[in-house]
């Protein structure tokens, strides 16, 4: 299953589930993201042919990142861009989301890994701004069908 997560028209995630399966390739992501998240699933046998990629120059204004879980259970809070909480959705093994906009956090509610990747060159402190989280008696969970 894909879920969008989305406020006042932004998408501000895409969650790939662990159960998710299609023949053949998808990608999720709209093309002028500056991440692109595909699946693939492909037979035995099938050939994806050898390439190199070209230098093109691209301009990076905007982290995004994706997470894997690869095991455990993470539940995701998340805000608009003004730090406004919105919703919560938990990711469980084998979920994958790409978090796109607006702002995130996150607690562990069972022991996690996860495997993270976004775009470099790593800034430190100077690609993000931290504020309070919210408090758990607030916390919204939404499950999508």
């Amino acid at each position: 299953m894909i879920e969008r997560v989305v406020h006042d028209d932004v998408l501000l995630a895409i969650i790939i589930r662990t159960n998710y399966k299609k023949e053949g390739i998808d990608f999720f992501t709209p093309s002028d993201f500056s991440q692109q998240l595909g699946y693939m699933n492909r037979p035995k046998g099938y050939i994806i042919p050898p390439h190199v990629h070209n230098l093109v120059e691209r301009k990076v204004t905007l982290t995004q990142e994706v997470l894997f879980i690869k095991s455990g259970i993470v539940r995701v809070d998340f805000y608009d861009d003004n730090k406004i909480y919105l919703e919560s959705r938990l990711l469980n093994t084998g979920d994958v989301i790409l978090l796109a906009k607006g702002g995130h956090g996150f607690e562990i509610i069972e022991q996690a890994e996860i495997i993270e990747v976004k775009q470099g060159p790593y800034v430190g402190e100077e690609d993000k701004v931290r504020f309070d989280p919210v408090q758990n008696t607030h916390v919204n969970l939404t499950t999508q069908q």
